[in-house]
């Protein structure tokens, strides 16, 4: 009976590594950091924003704030974005899902939600994209008051009473 299961084992393990004939078609994305030959030579997206930063100036906590970012591809191949995150949960960007074409222009709005922040914040948006780079980013700047019936963003200072 050991023996068999043993078998079973055997050949289920070499079954499972099989090769795959499917195949996996790179006609999207080439990186020429990493490529040789004619694909080092491949044509790739870029962006270029209409502007990186922006400031929203004085906004009072838990007053959610939104502004519109343009970019236009200015490469010679479809720019892919394949996601955005914000560096803080407060920051949540809402990018394009579909291929840009060369020449073509997307906004990305990106919302602010400074509830339990105050002072100045800087927040970065981060994309991941088929360019060169592979990441490209922006950033958002607002000085946070407080507002009427808010309540005040917590100090970071520990008190310690003896």
């Amino acid at each position: 009976m050991k023996k068999f299961i043993v078998a079973i084992f055997t050949i289920s393990t070499f079954m499972s590594c099989a090769p795959d004939n499917s195949t996996i078609s790179t006609d999207i994305v080439a990186n020429p950091q990493t490529a040789s030959g004619e694909e080092a030579n491949a044509k790739l997206p870029d962006i270029k924003f209409e502007e990186e930063l922006f400031e929203f100036g004085e906004i009072t906590q838990g007053e959610k704030v939104e502004h519109t970012f343009m970019f236009t591809n200015t490469g010679e191949a479809d720019l892919i974005v394949t996601s955005a995150k914000g560096s803080c949960g407060c920051t949540v960007p809402d990018y394009p899902k579909q291929p840009l074409k060369p020449g073509e222009s997307a906004p990305i709005k990106v919302t602010f939600d400074p509830a339990g922040k105050s002072g100045m914040q800087s927040k970065t948006v981060t994309l991941t994209t088929n360019t060169e780079n592979g990441k490209e980013t922006f950033v958002i700047k607002a000085n946070v008051k407080a507002g009427e019936g808010t309540t005040p963003a917590k100090s970071r200072t520990k008190t310690i009473i003896n």
